[in-house]
């Protein structure tokens, strides 16, 4: 099967983070929680189109009785828009690319609304189907039922925007050296005061052993005793560099962290990455010990 963007909503609160379902899930104030590869087949996020599919999905509607008391909200649907556009720019896809065949709620792909005919009708009713799955058929109470084409439409807008136009890379001030596990390691500081280092560097240091898939742009780590916190300030794409991806060696390749690829190399938080390793720091100054039973 082509490749698809499944678009859904969780039927949770806001608040509501998983891994498992969703290669994304983007929180009621717009936060992007990347949880699993874009690369990786999850294999239950969309019946019997889960393969070559990436599943993003908004934290939302799932108010009792009422759904709608936990509607998406505009930083949500904005985000999940943003990050629809960047799936498809790093596929290749131009604007007028951007079709109900390769972008689509849950309940057009419940309802076989791109024409493939691959299951029962399960989607909306007003549809033909039986209801079970409607996500995104409208983006407000009591809203017209093109969620669907006003997210696309909304995709299209963002891949028609010239690079130049996005946001200024956080900027870098200074190079700068730490301790860790009692040796120098090379950072920089950026304009926030955060360190930044080599994320080969770091692995290399704790005896990690990892893998560098350019292709997707990721570093898949053989570490058996981590478990990804799916952390609130995970890096951005709001960062302006483009961004790599940190994932356990496994099948559905949960994302530890995420980081920037900055001069050709890829460079993540200092502190982020220990606190995702299990691995303890010390201030005053900042430096890092050794793995917290690792």
């Amino acid at each position: 099967m082509s490749a698809t963007i499944y678009l859904h909503w969780t039927a949770t609160p806001y608040n509501w983070v998983r891994s498992g379902l969703y290669h994304s899930i983007i929180g009621g104030d717009g936060q992007v929680h990347r949880l699993h590869s874009y690369g990786a087949d999850l294999p239950a996020h969309t019946w019997r189109r889960n393969t070559n599919a990436v599943a993003l999905s908004c934290a939302c509607m799932g108010g009792r009785p009422d759904p709608w008391s936990i509607p998406p909200a505009k930083p949500q649907l904005e985000a999940l828009c943003q990050e629809a556009a960047a799936v498809a720019r790093s596929w290749g896809w131009s604007a007028d690319q951007i079709s109900v065949k390769r972008v689509m709620t849950h309940a057009e792909a419940a309802a076989n609304r791109d024409g493939r005919v691959m299951h029962d009708n399960y989607g909306p009713v007003i549809w033909g189907g039986t209801g079970e799955r409607w996500d995104l058929l409208q983006l407000e109470k009591g809203g017209p039922p093109t969620g669907g084409e006003q997210l696309r439409e909304r995709v299209r807008q963002l891949l028609s925007v010239e690079a130049a136009s996005g946001p200024a890379p956080l900027q870098f001030r200074r190079a700068d050296s730490m301790e860790a596990r009692g040796l120098p390691l090379a950072t920089e500081i950026d304009a926030n005061g955060s360190s930044w280092a080599l994320a080969t560097a770091l692995l290399e240091r704790y005896e990690l052993p990892f893998q560098w898939d350019a292709s997707n742009r990721r570093i898949l780590v053989g570490a058996l005793d981590v478990v990804p916190r799916f952390q609130d300030d995970a890096v951005q794409a709001s960062v302006g560099w483009p961004l790599f991806e940190m994932t356990l060696e496994r099948s559905t390749a949960p994302v530890i962290l995420r980081g920037i690829v900055r001069q050709d190399r890829a460079w993540c938080r200092v502190l982020e990455f220990a606190e995702e390793l299990g691995i303890s720091a010390a201030y005053d100054p900042f430096r890092l010990l050794e793995r917290r039973g690792g």
